[in-house]
């Protein structure tokens, strides 16, 4: 379940729309800096969020879970503690008939359910960010983790 860099960018390159599962709609929350990120990308962001079913967030409306999405999600970002892994992968599995990807944020792992997802031929990435990754593998990141564009001593 280790991802070699070149398996990583190929996962970005072919992903195109992704659902997030657990999307916070408050700007300083991880979940919602980064698929406002992937969206700022050119990736479409569908949130998922039972707590904010209905809201709209990225010029999506969000869903109440994966099984409310009517369109082709190509990679599920779990942005949940690891014991919830297990159900959304397996409503992932169901709900998903073009799934390629789930995306398990940092801190969430569970082997035996990406077992089960790798089994069906879905890849899998435990502990990482994909914002992170994309930065990192694409040339967005610098010197200091950041890229601002604006570095200057002038005040």
């Amino acid at each position: 379940m280790t991802c070699s860099d070149a398996h990583l960018r190929m996962i970005l390159r072919r992903t195109k729309r992704v659902a997030v599962v657990g999307v916070s709609t408050n700007p300083v929350r991880p979940s919602y800096y980064v698929a406002r990120y992937l969206s700022l990308k050119g990736f479409t962001v569908i949130p998922v969020n039972p707590g904010h079913a209905g809201k709209m967030l990225f010029g999506s409306r969000i869903k109440a879970s994966l099984t409310d999405i009517d369109s082709p999600v190509d990679m599920v970002d779990i942005f949940r503690k690891s014991e919830a892994v297990p159900a959304i992968v397996d409503e992932a599995l169901s709900a998903c008939p073009d799934l390629q990807t789930i995306w398990m944020q940092i801190g969430v792992q569970h082997p035996e359910a990406a077992a089960r997802a790798e089994a069906r031929g879905i890849d899998v990435v435990m502990n990482r960010c994909p914002k992170i990754e994309y930065q990192r593998l694409f040339g967005e990141l610098r010197m200091g983790g950041f890229n601002t564009g604006i570095i200057s001593s002038k005040l």
